[in-house]
Order: structure tokens, then sequence, then C-alpha cells
């Protein structure tokens, strides 16, 4: 354990030197947003309103606790401050993880993961506020095999903070547990989503604000508009909803076929639910782990902080001893949040260029990304859906009933 802390130690702090700018690395210079676009809501959020003439707020209303956050250190400039609250969120993973790992049915290779798996990603994990979210959703499934309630009030709270962690709640076992989990979930959500949306006018505005979404450039449907460019296509990528979108002909198709891709996600995943039979310890993580690599698989945004979210999954379900996603969709996503510090921010103008390496580069990260939620989810259908007797076997419960029948 003490490797373990202070190999965290080490590189944390060369993380905080990249982004405080004391060390000066190729794209570790990533607070622009939290200069411009962060600050900038912050100082609206503490009038008592949502930014709601703002289109790059694209954010659930308990997100502002987030942005408001650096308030807490109000004797130092806000993005060092948030510097710190996101040092702190990562410091919390890993005391979960360690936590955890003191009754034996967790290892410390959850913690390895998560130790390796930031700085793999870069600079960037500071500079936005999804590591607070993932410490959050490490929080939840930590508490599901024992205080499912809790698990739940944290889940809704955090899809209140960025949408994704109601998700983390598809695994849970049926009965007692799903009931208790899943109804605190849609208590703690509906009041807190009521509570800000009395207290703070625009708390909604986010819904109206994910509509007009393009292609991202970094997503899994940019390849074909990275490609098409070599063969004739001529849009463009520019800045528009927050981030770097193409713009130009059957883009609109292209963001419709990705939400389709997400609905028949959700579609599989609602059949997984059905079909499944074995629930063990595991089976909440190792179903969270392959829901939220569906869902950002399949999303026309792929930005490079949602691999934090896959880190952070990737190491609550390292950490059980008999997870099927510790092996092979575990090491994927750390070989994917590498490719992704290569792409962003390290070459992203090649990628928006979209020219060898750029195009080269993105295309491993995406496929490798594909790979990871396919397996992911091979694993999570065989380990929970029972197999069908093949044609003219005997099923194994009638065979045994009839061999004590015979006796």
């Amino acid at each position: 354990m003490r490797n373990l802390i202070a190999t965290w130690a080490v590189t944390r702090a060369f993380l905080l030197l990249c982004v405080f700018g004391v060390i000066d690395m190729p794209g570790s210079d990533v607070s622009v947003d939290i200069e411009v676009i962060y600050q900038g809501w912050y100082g609206v959020l503490r009038t008592g309103v949502f930014p709601y003439d703002d289109v790059t707020w694209q954010y659930p209303p308990a997100a502002a606790l987030a942005v408001l956050a650096p308030g807490l250190l109000p004797f130092l400039h806000y993005a060092a401050a948030f510097f710190l609250v996101c040092f702190a969120a990562d410091a919390a993973v890993l005391a979960l993880l360690l936590y955890a790992a003191r009754d034996g049915r967790r290892s410390l290779r959850g913690g390895w993961v998560w130790v390796a798996g930031v700085p793999l990603l870069g600079p960037i994990v500071y500079a936005r506020y999804d590591v607070m979210v993932t410490a959050v959703g490490v929080a939840t499934l930590l508490a599901l095999g024992r205080r499912p309630r809790a698990a739940g009030a944290l889940a809704g709270f955090g899809t209140l903070l960025k949408v994704w962690p109601m998700l983390l709640l598809i695994g849970v076992e049926r009965g007692l547990r799903t009931r208790s989990a899943w109804s605190s979930a849609l208590v703690t959500a509906v009041v807190l989503a009521m509570l800000f949306a009395a207290a703070m006018p625009g708390a909604l505005a986010f819904l109206t604000f994910q509509r007009d979404r393009g292609t991202e450039v970094e997503s899994l449907g940019s390849l074909v508009f990275h490609l098409g460019r070599h063969f004739g296509w001529h849009g463009q990528a520019r800045l528009h909803y927050g981030s770097v979108e193409f713009l130009g002909r059957h883009v609109h198709a292209v963001s419709a076929l990705a939400l389709g891709l997400s609905l028949l996600a959700f579609g599989w995943l609602l059949l997984w639910r059905l079909k499944a039979r074995t629930f063990t310890p595991c089976t909440p993580s190792d179903a969270a782990f392959a829901a939220v690599l569906l869902f950002t698989t399949t999303s026309r945004v792929i930005s490079p902080q949602y691999m934090v979210w896959l880190i952070g999954l990737a190491a609550v379900c390292a950490s059980a001893r008999a997870s099927r996603q510790a092996g092979l969709p575990v090491t994927l996503v750390l070989v994917v949040a590498a490719l992704t510090q290569l792409e962003f921010p390290t070459w992203f103008s090649h990628v928006v260029a979209s020219d060898k390496l750029g195009v080269a580069t993105l295309t491993l990260r995406n496929a490798l990304l594909v790979t990871a939620t396919v397996v992911a989810c091979r694993r999570l259908w065989r380990a929970t859906v029972p197999v069908p007797p093949r044609a003219g076997e005997p099923d194994p419960p009638t065979e045994r009933a009839s061999q004590l029948a015979s006796r």
C-alpha cells in the first residue's frame, strides 16, 4: 500500500506542476476553459441564476455545485482553486478504493488502475469537473454491496451532476436491493431537481441546449468526415456548442445515426436486464462499466474527460477479485486513455486538420474503445445470462428430477 500511495503522490505532483505551468510539456496548457468558460459560469451562478442564455452550458443543475466549489478557497485565483478541488476529488477516489480493499473482498489492483490511468490521460483530469463526478460514481458502486439506499441517493445526485451516473444501478440484483436503490435514486434526483428549479432560474435549460449538437471531431462518427476530407468532402471543423464539431453536408445524418446507436445500446441493456439471472457482488460494477462504455462509444461527443469516468469504473472492477472485466477490458481502457492524451491535447491540431497523424491516432483510439465495449458487453452477458440447452439435450433440472424419480 505504501508503494501505491507513493506512486500516487509522485504522479499527482507532476500533474499539478503541469496545470500550474511549472512544467511545460506539449499540450499541458489545458486551463483555458477554466479561466474563460468555467470562471464565467462561476460569476453568473454566484448571482443565483443559471447561464441559460449560454449554449455552452449543457449540464444538469447540480453541476453548478462543481463550478462553484472553487469558491471554498477564496484566497486563491479561480483556476488554481479549481485544480486543487479536482486534486482533492482524485485523492478521494484513491481513498475509497483503499478503504474498500481493507475487508479482503477487494484488492489493491483497483487502486493501481486509478493511479496509473489518471496520468495516462494527463493534465486534462484536473482541468474538467469530471473527476468530481467520478468520485461520486466510485462511491456509489462501492456502497451498493452494503447500503443500497445510500448508493441510490449517490447515483441520483450524480445524475444531476452529469447524467451518466444514472447507469450505475443497471446491474443491481433484482428484488429488495433494486427497489431500495432505484427508488432512492429517483427520489433524490427529483427532489434535488425541484429544489434547483425553484431556487435558481434556468436550471433545466441544458435540456434544449443539447438538442442541436452535431458530430464532435473526436467521436466515432467523425471518422466518416475525417476520411471524407481526403475524398472530396468539403465540410469544416469549427467551435460549435462548446466543442470542435464538423459542420457541412451529411453531418446531421451521421449525428442521427449516433443517436440511433445510443438507442440500440439502451435496448441491449434492457434486454440484458430482462434475461440476466446470475447476480454476484461483481455484477453491479461490471454492468455499470459496460453500460458507460456503450454510451460513451456511441455518443456524438467523445470528449477526453469522458475517459475519467471509464478509468474510475475500471478501477472499481479491477478491485473486485472475481470481476469478469478486470482483464482485457480494463487494460484496453488504460491504453485508450494514453491515446486520448495524444489526440488531445498533444496532437489535437492534427486531428482538427484531419491529417494522417491525427486520423491514425483517432482511428486507433476509437477502434480500441469499440473493442473494449464489445468485450465488456460479451463478458457481462456470458457471466449473467444462462445458456439455453442445445436441441435434443435435456434441461439439467429436468434431468436431475428424472434421476431422482427412477430411484
